[in-house]
């Protein structure tokens, strides 16, 4: 199978989009992680609903395709996460509560942090249950400047 990539500028840095023709399977924040792949410009339109939703129609990132490895757990959450409606948060233990796992928010955290399609699957949509911001694997002023571009954060 072929993996296609192309590294896009947005207003918080790089990001490196890489997969299949039909679905993305990672997008990374560092564009210089190492990547067994061919470059594609363009990136068969994602690139340009990236592009979109950091330009402000947010809900581009709805119209992308993912497939994405992880456990059936993993996938569950990921589900979730995209379920997620733009401009809103949750907590983890929210989460947990949907899958019917109301004590699995520390499970839930790691499926999150182990998101490997951020911004595309809004991980960056879920928040401490007090309503602060919490861990983000591309930052917390990534995850800051996300909600705020969403409408979630005010200030």
């Amino acid at each position: 199978m072929t993996l296609y990539t192309e590294t896009i500028e947005t207003p918080i840095g790089p990001l490196r989009l890489v997969g299949r023709e039909d679905a993305l399977q990672e997008l990374l924040f560092d564009p210089n992680a190492p990547v067994e792949a061919q470059e594609r410009p363009g990136f068969g339109g994602f690139a340009d609903l990236l592009r979109a939703y950091f330009g402000g129609d947010l809900g581009a990132i709805d119209r992308i395709a993912v497939d994405a490895a992880g456990t059936a757990f993993q996938k569950q959450v990921w589900r979730l996460l995209r379920e997620i409606p733009t401009g809103r948060t949750t907590s983890y233990g929210e989460l947990a509560a949907r899958l019917g796992k109301p004590a699995a928010s520390r499970a839930v955290g790691l499926a999150n942090a182990r998101n490997p399609v951020a911004v595309v699957v809004p991980c960056h949509r879920v928040i401490g249950a007090g309503g602060h911001l919490t861990g983000y694997a591309g930052g917390l002023e990534r995850k800051r400047w996300l909600l705020r571009h969403e409408g979630a954060l005010l200030l």
